[in-house]
Formats: structure tokens, C-alpha cells, sequence
């Protein structure tokens, strides 16, 4: 008997994360799909700057490595390099490129069974999931979507992409019951917009549980999709 081939799942990262940090925070999740699933994990198209400067860039250290400069999928305001879930955005300064970044990566490190979404990431999966609905050839739809710490994006159509219609793809919406940064309303939100979606919840805050409880019922869900 031919062994099982692990699922390939493309991953997003939230804001203000570095690819090899999402990758660490990732990392209890890999360990406990492993075997189940492929995690290839993606950050944002903008660097992200502080008041410090640029993230990992000390005045001795040089340049920061690219993977490990801390990024962002788009920005809420015009003249700053911030973002905030739960406020009604002047703009969605640099949408565009972080479509164009995760269609580019669906294109050439695909093909993909599955998303997973953390918090921003979250939010511009589902939003790549409703424009593959909606016939954008950009993006072929998955099989499945993994959302944690989700959330409806707002602003400029985003949130009416969203809302056109139930989403009919298995999906699975973690969040936990403590979340100060995307409370969980904000992720039953998200949920409600998926035709049979399933929820877990952890009485922890914004991270990505994977203790027992949860791998359960991340392996629950995924032993569907394997072949």
C-alpha cells in the first residue's frame, strides 16, 4: 500500500511577522500535522517600519535578511505603515501587491491543496478564496482553508467581496476566547460567511494553538482531504 502523500498547505502570515518567525510560531503546528501536511509558510510584499527603523536592522547587524525583516499583506492608513482590524481603513494601501504576492506563490510553488490564514493572513485568504468563487483565475480555489484569529477585512469593497455570498469550501475557524488583538465575534463573523463551517475554540489569546485538544481536531479535519 502506496504511504499517504502529506497535504501541501500554503500559509499567511499576520501582520508585522517575518517569514522565519511565522515559520518559529508555526512550528508546534508542523510538528503536530507531521505526516498530514506540507506547511509553506508566506509573509507580506511591505516591509513594516517601526520606530526604530526597519525590524532586525541594528546599527551593527547590516541589512536584514529578507526573510526575516518583519512584513505586512496591506496597510490601513495613507502616510503609515499601520494596520488596524478593527477600524474602518482610510485606504487598503498595497492590496494589490499582496494579491499579486500569494497569486505568484500559488502559481509557482503550488499546486496547493489547502490556505491557512493567521490573523491578517487570515482575512486576505478568505478574501482570495471569495475572488476564486468569484471567477478570478489568479486563484484556483482549494480544497480546504484553515483560519486563525479571522476576521472580516473592511473597507473599499473588501468587506462586500466577503459578504457576496456563502463560501462553499470546508473550513475550519480557530480562535480563542481571551483574544484582546481580534476578539472572537470578529472570527464568528468570518465563520458565518462559509457554508458549514466548523469552529475551534482555546481559552488562550492570539497564537496558533496546537496542543492536544487542537491537534485532534486539525488532523479530524484534514484526514477528509487526504487521498
Amino acid at each position: 500500500m502506496a504511504a499517504r502523500q502529506p497535504l501541501r498547505v500554503l500559509c499567511l502570515a499576520g501582520f508585522r511577522q517575518s517569514e522565519r518567525g511565522f515559520r518559529e510560531k508555526t512550528g508546534a503546528l508542523r510538528k503536530a500535522l507531521r505526516g498530514r501536511a506540507e506547511l509553506v509558510c508566506l509573509s507580506g510584499p511591505h516591509p513594516v517600519v517601526d520606530v526604530a527603523g526597519l525590524e532586525g536592522a541594528g546599527p551593527e547587524s547590516g541589512p536584514c535578511p529578507p526573510e526575516e525583516q518583519i512584513r505586512g499583506w496591506w496597510f490601513s492608513e495613507q502616510e503609515a505603515d499601520v494596520f488596524s482590524a478593527l477600524k474602518e481603513p482610510t485606504v487598503c494601501r498595497g492590496l494589490e501587491e499582496a494579491l499579486g504576492t500569494v497569486a505568484q506563490a500559488l502559481n509557482k510553488l503550488g499546486p496547493f491543496d489547502g490556505l491557512l490564514g493567521f490573523s491578517q493572513g487570515a482575512a486576505l485568504a478568505a478574501l482570495v478564496c471569495a475572488l476564486s468563487q468569484a471567477g478570478d483565475r489568479r486563484f484556483p480555489l482549494p480544497r480546504f482553508i484553515i483560519l486563525i484569529s479571522g476576521f472580516c477585512p473592511r473597507g473599499l469593497g473588501l468587506q462586500e467581496s466577503i459578504l457576496q455570498g456563502p463560501l462553499s469550501l470546508p473550513s475550519l475557524h480557530v480562535f480563542g476566547d481571551t483574544d484582546r488583538v481580534i476578539p472572537s465575534e470578529e472570527s464568528v463573523q468570518l465563520a458565518s460567511r462559509f457554508t458549514g463551517a466548523i469552529t475551534l475554540t482555546h481559552s488562550g489569546g492570539h497564537f496558533i494553538p496546537a496542543a492536544a485538544p487542537q491537534r485532534q481536531a486539525y488532523l479530524k479535519f484534514l484526514d477528509q482531504f487526504a487521498e
